[in-house]
């Protein structure tokens, strides 16, 4: 009997740490899809952003006093929520001018293949307007998304040119380069 105890224990062992290594490989991918699609949300946004302010910069004549307003304002009414300060809200405002045309950055093919998450439309009203926002979330698929906002800040200081800039996206995602190690490629 206890022959047959050790035995089964052993393959019970056995099936146990299979289970194990394809549940905790499971938990792995979920985090990290989760990570990209949270990155692809900010760099979305940021570049909402920046298009938002942009075009009231140029239809209303807004100088750039309003930056700093904005970023006091938004520290006082989420002091939680990091990410937007002086500094931020222009690499927002250069994104957006840096890439007007997101769409003609699409992804590369390899990119297109994976499936992508579906992002429930917002339906919240703005307090103020009482108009709804345009989501981030509806900007058509673009390379730009995929690649981290620290990324996007590094690749607009040491890269003026866009088709090398391009580049160095394609290479940050195919090679899985950190932001030191594309700061270091350049």
């Amino acid at each position: 009997m206890t022959a047959k105890k050790s035995e089964k224990s052993t393959v019970i062992g056995a099936d146990f740490a299979e289970l194990l290594a394809d549940v905790k490989g499971r938990i792995q991918a979920a985090q990290t899809r989760a990570v990209l699609s949270v990155n692809a949300e900010l760099v979305r946004l940021y570049w909402d952003i920046g298009r938002i302010i942009d075009s009231r910069q140029q239809r209303e004549g807004w100088g750039a006093a309003v930056i700093p307003r904005l970023a006091r304002a938004l520290k006082n009414e989420l002091p939680e929520l990091k990410g937007f300060s002086e500094r931020n809200i222009d690499r927002m405002i250069a994104f957006y001018r840096q890439y007007p045309r997101p769409d003609e950055f699409s992804p590369p093919a390899v990119a297109k293949l994976q499936p992508q998450e579906k992002v429930p439309p917002m339906v919240a009203k703005s307090p103020t307007s009482g108009k709804v926002p345009r989501p981030a979330a509806r900007l058509p698929d673009s390379l730009l998304w995929l690649v981290p906002w620290a990324h996007h800040i590094i690749l607009m200081e040491k890269v003026k040119d866009r088709p090398t800039r391009r580049w160095y996206m394609e290479q940050a995602l195919a090679s899985g380069w950190s932001r030191n190690i594309l700061a270091l490629q350049i």
